[in-house]
C-alpha cells in the first residue's frame, strides 16, 4: 500500500509537517511512504532574494514527484502554503499537468486529503484546503480530513492550526513560527488516518 505525500514549502513549514504526515503514515502496518515535492517554478535569484534559498537546500535530498508516481499510489495527502486562500502557484501547475490521469480514471477511489500553512490565524487555511479539494473531487478521489478523534484542534489553551478539512500551521507574519507540538501531532494524526482508510479500500 502506496501513501505518497506530496508537497510544496518555500520556507519549510510544510515540508515540517508532511514528514509529520509521513510519520503517521508509516505507523500504519503494510504502508510504504514517499515523500516527494513539487516542481519548483521560482527561479534561484528570486528565492534567494525572498530568503527561502536555506530552506530549499534543506529539501535538497526530497525528491520531484512525478505524475506517475501519482497515479501509482494508493493515497495522497498534498501539502501547500495559502496563497490568498488558495493553493500555491507550484501545486496549480503540477495539478495541471495530471490531465492523462483523470482521463485513465487513475486516481478515482482512492484517499486524498490536504495539509495547509498560513502567516495569520485566519490566514485562508480553511479556504485552501477547501478549494483544494473540487481538484480532488474532480478527479474522483475520496476527501479525506482531520476528525474532532484529534482532540488537539479542539484547545482553546493555545493559538494553533488544524481543523475538521485538514492539519494546518500557522507560520507567523515573517514566517519566524515554527509548527508547534499540536500542529506536528495532528499532521500525524492525519497521515495515520489516511493510512488506515487506504488501507480498508485495499484490503
Amino acid at each position: 500500500m502506496k501513501v505518497l505525500i506530496v508537497y510544496y514549502s518555500m520556507y519549510g513549514h510544510i515540508y515540517k509537517m508532511a514528514q509529520a504526515a509521513a510519520e503517521g503514515a508509516g505507523s500504519v502496518e503494510s504502508a510504504e511512504v514517499m515523500l516527494r515535492r513539487v516542481p519548483e517554478t521560482l527561479p534561484q535569484e528570486v528565492l534567494e532574494k525572498m530568503g527561502a534559498d536555506h530552506a530549499q537546500n534543506e529539501q535538497g535530498e526530497v525528491p520531484i514527484c512525478t505524475v506517475e508516481e501519482l497515479g501509482e499510489a494508493d493515497a495522497v495527502i498534498f501539502g501547500t502554503p495559502t496563497r490568498f486562500g488558495n493553493m500555491c502557484g507550484q501545486m496549480r501547475q503540477f495539478l495541471d499537468a495530471t490531465g492523462q490521469l483523470w482521463m485513465e480514471g487513475a486516481l478515482v477511489g482512492k484517499p486524498g486529503s490536504v495539509i495547509t500553512s498560513s502567516n495569520t490565524q485566519h490566514g485562508g487555511q480553511e479556504s485552501t484546503i477547501l478549494s483544494f479539494h473540487i481538484s480532488l473531487l474532480h478527479q474522483g478521489m475520496v476527501i479525506v480530513g482531520l476528525p474532532y478523534s484529534f482532540q488537539g484542534q479542539m484547545t482553546t489553551d493555545e493559538i494553533t492550526g488544524c481543523s475538521p478539512y485538514g492539519a494546518s500551521v500557522i507560520a507567523g507574519h515573517d514566517g519566524s513560527r515554527l509548527p508547534s507540538e499540536t500542529e506536528l501531532a495532528g499532521a500525524r494524526f492525519q497521515g495515520e488516518h489516511v493510512a488506515k482508510i487506504a488501507k480498508k479500500l485495499t484490503s
